[in-house]
């Protein structure tokens, strides 16, 4: 999937939850500070979302969203992946972190060492 489709997902979802909470783009946008111009960018797919955590996670509990809400999660999810970064739950995971250039150069085809073949397998087995 491309970094457009993802934007473009992305947005659409913030709209619907934004619709769904039955607020206007304005209304959201004086709530969260944030420019009404880059917010219908943003739910239009033109530009990505903020990287930042705080923000996010501002946003998405102004939308209604809970913490232990598995929308929240999704939320925060499609955000990272609309922004082309790997999402910050996996990024907390040290050993995960450790073993992705491997997994990424494999996604290339390129051979990976057999180190780190062998870290891949342990994560697999015991994560």
């Amino acid at each position: 999937m491309k970094i457009n489709e993802n934007l473009k997902k992305f947005g659409e979802f913030l709209y619907e939850l934004r619709i769904k909470k039955e607020l206007t783009l304005r209304e959201m946008c004086r709530k969260v500070n944030y420019d009404p111009s880059n917010w219908s960018k943003i739910e239009r797919g033109k530009i990505s979302p903020p990287s930042d955590k705080k923000t996010l996670e501002l946003w998405a509990k102004t939308l209604g969203l809970k913490k232990s809400d598995k929308k929240f999660n999704e939320f925060i999810y499609k955000a990272n992946i609309a922004q082309g970064i790997i999402p910050f739950e996996i990024m907390e995971e040290k050993e995960l972190v450790a073993a992705l250039p491997a997994f990424f150069r494999t996604l290339k085809n390129r051979k990976p060492t057999k180190e780190e073949i062998d870290n891949m397998i342990n994560l697999i087995k015991n994560g």
